[in-house]
């Protein structure tokens, strides 16, 4: 890519790789300072008689003297689903507006407010072990601000790096990029480990400056798009489309079926739209459906094993709080491996909805496999781990990164180059559903074993391939030669 400043040829590839890394820069941060409660978990409740009660402590029960009130009691795995469920809840209902303002909001402003509040919230978890604060209010309400605010990530970052980059190896790309989801909950562990034992408020106090400071430097040095620095666009469709999925076919003429809608689209076709897209004209672009409820059921199993998976490799390997945490960011490494991979092959087949199914249909077994044999040696524990996380974060990735940038910047919107953020922000805030109800139900069903934790991941799987059914159906009938029937 090359365009002109000052009459001076200029390669676009340094300002496009910079791009890139300030984006996997700032969402690292952002998954960095959402994974420390996961970590702590185990040690906010533990089992204190394997602990010397000091002999200075007086007035505590002898089974709760260690651990820290309101996750004392008996019910403090429902308290632990209350409190992350008020992060995704507020982070699943926020999605749906933050996209709307990304596309009206200055991106480098919208993630500059957004980082910096992150930062105060998760500052602000880390505080109530200073305070001294027991409430279940005080923490449930910061997870809930801080999940409202950490919406401004997602839709605004993929925008940015969809701006900067066409069609072309866009899944290979975006599947080494997404990588920042698990570098950040790796770094987030080993931050979180290495203060949860001696004092666990700056497990969040730690990672919440490093997102505030990753803020100021968005502000300073982020560029959104090509054109702000006398760029042109990218190149965002090929000219013989192999991808049935975005092929200009009879479903996308009916996207734009409504009455005097068709007629002012086909006359501006070759013009660039200046107005965000609606929600319901998102909503009608071809797969956007199928991939948003696919990705609630993918993020759903994706989120559980991110908030619960330390606590149970604490209670079924019993390990200590910092060996789980170390010990779970072996499912982020499979994760980064599972991205590219998924990104690889999606981009060398054409094929986004059959990759994720094939993958999602070989999770199902392997979550199996792990839940029953996955403990039985350390070796066994880390291939298990490895396998499962790219299996299940594959999917999720390659949805949330290319398939998202493909759709915001589908043919059918006849150059309206400001759909992205929307398009993203309705897959990711339906997934942030699953997302939300993944941990909870965990809590509300890990009482009665883990073994049906388990079982509700694996049947989320299923569903989640099943919904995909219809696009694989269609990329098939692609491959084998059978072109869509177009109308007229």
């Amino acid at each position: 890519n090359v365009c002109v400043r000052n009459g001076i040829p200029v390669v676009t590839t340094f300002d496009q790789g910079f791009t890139l890394f300030l984006t996997f820069l700032f969402y690292t941060s952002y998954h960095l300072s959402r994974k420390p409660i996961s970590i702590v978990k185990s040690e906010l409740h533990k089992n204190c008689s394997t602990l010397i009660r000091p002999p200075n402590l007086n007035g505590t029960d002898n089974e709760t003297w260690c651990d820290w009130a309101p996750f004392d009691q008996d019910n403090y795995q429902t308290l632990f689903g209350a409190v992350d469920n008020s992060f995704l809840v507020a982070y699943a209902i926020g999605m749906f507006f933050s996209g709307i303002f990304g596309e009206r909001v200055p991106l480098r402003y919208y993630l500059t407010t957004g980082m910096l509040l992150s930062g105060l919230f998760t500052c602000l978890f880390g505080l109530g072990f200073y305070w001294n604060i027991h409430s279940i209010w005080y923490y449930a309400f910061v997870q809930a601000m801080n999940g409202l605010v950490q919406t401004t990530g997602w839709p605004a970052v993929v925008a940015c790096v969809g701006n900067w980059f066409g069609k072309g190896k866009r899944g290979f790309i975006m599947g080494v990029w997404n990588s920042h989801t698990s570098v950040g909950n790796i770094l987030g562990s080993l931050i979180a480990g290495v203060f949860v034992s001696s004092a666990w408020g700056m497990s969040f106090i730690v990672p919440g400056i490093i997102i505030a400071s990753t803020g100021i430097l968005c502000f300073f040095f982020l560029v959104e798009k090509p054109e702000d620095v006398g760029c042109s666009p990218p190149q965002h469709h090929e000219d013989n489309e192999k991808e049935p999925l975005l092929q200009n076919s009879s479903v996308n003429e009916e996207i734009f079926s409504s009455p005097g809608l068709s007629n002012s689209i086909s006359s501006e076709s070759t013009e660039e739209h200046t107005e965000a897209i609606s929600f319901c004209g998102a909503l009608r672009i071809p797969g956007v459906m199928e991939f948003s409820l696919c990705l609630l059921f993918a993020k759903l199993v994706s989120y559980t094993f991110l908030y619960w998976l330390p606590l149970y490799i604490s209670n079924v390997a019993h390990f200590d709080p910092k060996e789980a945490g170390d010990m779970s960011t072996l499912f982020d490494v499979g994760g980064i491996v599972g991205g590219v991979v998924a990104g690889l092959v999606s981009d060398q087949t054409g094929g986004r909805a059959s990759t994720c199914c094939v993958m999602l249909i070989v999770a199902a077994p392997m979550l199996f496999l792990y839940n029953h044999i996955g403990q039985h040696s350390l070796g066994t524990t880390i291939g298990m781990l490895l396998v499962c996380g790219a299996l299940v974060n594959g999917p999720y990735a390659l949805i949330t990164t290319a398939v998202s940038a493909d759709l915001g910047t589908h043919e059918s919107l006849r150059g309206n180059s400001r759909a992205l953020s929307t398009v993203t922000a309705i897959i990711d805030g339906t997934g942030s559903i699953g997302a939300a109800l993944g941990p909870l139900l965990a809590g509300l069903i890990s009482p009665t074993g883990w073994n049906n934790v388990f079982f509700m991941l694996i049947t989320a799987d299923i569903l989640a391939c099943l919904l995909l059914s219809r696009l694989v159906y269609k990329e098939v009938r692609g491959w084998c030669g059978h072109s869509p029937r177009q109308r007229g």
